[in-house]
């Protein structure tokens, strides 16, 4: 099939993009910036243009020969806080999105969202998300659909369980944790791009219809935030001394963290820990993929197994320049 894929170039679209390449899929990979998808460009029948996706008129050209459109794009955070930025990212650049496959008569559209999406959400992140969602619903049109709401995504490369443990590693162990009862239902990004890839042609997967369907998305383990960065902890074998910090100290470093460069955390993370994200309905079974637990996939990159293999390979390359 001939797919093109906006956001591609991050943690889950390298992963997406791998598989669709190797499984014989030619791709087109839109980006506003060609230097952070350069190692995309390896991959066999992998196309990278850059391109700016706000801009309608080269959605439309560039959607002109293709079976399938896959919208990645998702920012955690804006500059500012009026929600304009996830408007922009999530709700009207996929408006833009549908627009430009329904006249280019693009057949099927995949669109990565998330759980708890929806328009009166309590964070502008799940609100945008939901918006989104709304608006694919009612201007589709005869473009067939699939959205997809994961929980949060683990595996080599995320910037969920590598952050925390850079943090615990920042501060000897100690980290002060906003909502450490949060509830997530974490999933891992091979079973996420596996029900992307399953997906592709529409019709039904394992018995059931992916046509104008949405799927819930989470593994096997239903945890806390707290109980989360423990595991990262245990497997990335670090020190783990959490001080749980009340709703009003959290909302005070949100608050303040709106502030700091690159938004560790904000004012809206905050908002969207507010509700829990775990499944209702169990979308990788309706799929047929069995879902990887936490236990069998982080030791994988964070253990000290990782750690080993990462220093062999430091240890031959710097034997080659002895």
């Amino acid at each position: 099939m001939r797919i093109c894929i906006l956001g591609g170039s991050g943690f889950i679209g390298t992963e997406l993009i791998a598989q669709l390449t190797m499984a014989g899929h030619s791709v087109r990979v839109l980006t506003r910036k060609v230097a952070a998808a350069q190692h995309l460009r390896v991959l066999p029948r992998a196309e990278i243009v850059a391109t700016n996706v706000h801009d309608s008129v080269a959605l439309s050209a560039h959607f002109a020969d293709m079976d399938v459109v896959i919208n990645l794009v998702g920012i955690l955070n804006e500059t500012g806080r009026s929600g304009a930025g996830f408007r922009r990212a999530h709700t009207e650049l996929t408006a833009k999105i549908v627009t430009a496959a329904n006249s280019r008569g693009v057949t099927r559209l995949l669109q990565m969202s998330s759980l708890g999406a929806r328009l009166n959400a309590p964070s502008h992140y799940l609100r945008s998300k939901g918006a989104a969602e709304q608006h694919i619903e009612e201007h589709a049109k005869a473009l067939d659909y699939c959205i997809f709401q994961p929980s949060v995504i683990f595996g080599p490369g995320d910037s969920l369980t590598n952050r925390f443990a850079s943090l615990l590693r920042l501060g000897g162990g100690w980290l002060p944790l906003a909502k450490p009862d949060a509830r997530f239902a974490p999933v891992f990004v091979g079973d996420v791009v596996a029900a992307f890839a399953s997906c592709l042609h529409g019709g039904s997967v394992n018995g059931k219809s992916v046509s104008r369907q949405r799927f819930e998305l989470g593994g096997p383990d239903t945890v806390t935030l707290e109980e989360l960065v423990r595991l990262t902890a245990r497997y990335a074998q670090l020190p783990c001394h959490l001080l749980r910090l009340p709703d009003s100290v959290a909302r005070l470093q949100a608050a303040v963290m709106d502030f700091v460069p690159g938004k560790p955390f904000s004012t809206d993370n905050y908002r969207s820990l507010s509700e829990d994200s775990v499944c209702r309905e169990n979308g990788l079974a309706q799929l047929g993929i069995k879902a990887h637990s936490m236990a069998t996939i982080l030791p994988t990159y964070l253990g000290a197994a990782s750690r080993e293999a990462r220093l062999d390979a430091a240890r031959r390359t710097a034997g080659r320049f002895r």
